[in-house]
């Protein structure tokens, strides 16, 4: 039987399907010698290359990590200013490669899953998943309840209207109320770019503080410290497919 040439390298576990077409796109990725276009479908005899390696199809047992992100960090391999990147904290791999279910910009702490399931990331990303991401914010100044309500409602973005499904104010220290700094937890549905940051500044606040604080079901484990990952468990990676209708790989 044929699959589709984007299914068969993200179930490989080298990338998402998008970026698996991005790669395609590129011309990066080869069918018997012939440059891939996205509409390839592929058998077990096929030959396919990746920036001219070989392409293994035996199958390959995935993994699973929860990592907690300290402030200081990228989400991508390369950068070029040389700056600390989360797969530097991450096990070896072979044959496989890490792939970050969405991302966190450089001065954000918190939860992170990673996975070798390319199929499985993607979906945990897609909108349509409608999975919850909730952040705990730190807020310089007075926030008024128009604020908030805005938020809550719905706000006007140069990429479309987007709001917070959940705001709750959080503790606050003594510290934090003699310098009128105020925590809140917020939770989003989607994980589009910088939008918890984004959502705020469009009140006219300023956060000093963003950690997502869980992922769907998935909290930060008290024992897993920044800089720190654990191996999900079985029964905690049948929920990862469970968040998404796909049914457990062996």
């Amino acid at each position: 039987m044929s699959e589709k040439l984007q299914k068969v390298l993200a179930g490989r576990g080298l990338a998402s399907r998008r970026e698996v077409e991005r790669w395609i796109e590129a011309g990066r990725v080869t069918v018997n010698g012939k440059p891939a276009t996205r509409g390839d479908r592929v058998t077990a005899e096929d030959r396919i290359r990746v920036d001219g390696r070989g392409v293994s199809r035996k199958r390959v047992a995935h993994r699973y990590l929860l990592y907690n992100k300290p402030e200081g960090e990228i989400c991508s391999r390369n950068d070029p200013e040389q700056r600390p990147t989360v797969f530097d904290h991450l096990p070896r791999l072979k044959n496989q490669r890490w792939i970050s279910v969405g991302r966190l910009d450089f001065n954000t702490s918190g939860l992170l899953l990673f996975t070798t399931d390319g199929d499985l990331a993607g979906k945990l990303m897609h909108p349509s998943s409608g999975i919850e991401r909730e952040y705990l914010v730190r807020v310089l100044g007075e926030v008024t309840e128009d604020a908030l309500h805005r938020m809550r409602a719905g706000v006007s973005l140069e990429d479309g209207m987007y709001r917070f499904s959940d705001i709750q104010p959080g503790r606050q220290s003594d510290a934090d109320r003699r310098s009128a700094n105020q925590w809140y937890y917020v939770v989003l549905m989607e994980g589009r770019n910088r939008m918890v940051r984004r959502l705020w500044e469009s009140q006219g606040y300023t956060l000093s503080r963003l950690k997502r604080v869980r992922f769907g079901r998935f909290v930060i484990p008290s024992a897993v410290k920044a800089g720190r990952y654990i191996d999900l468990k079985s029964k905690e990676v049948k929920a990862l497919y469970t968040m998404t209708d796909m049914k457990p790989k062996s």
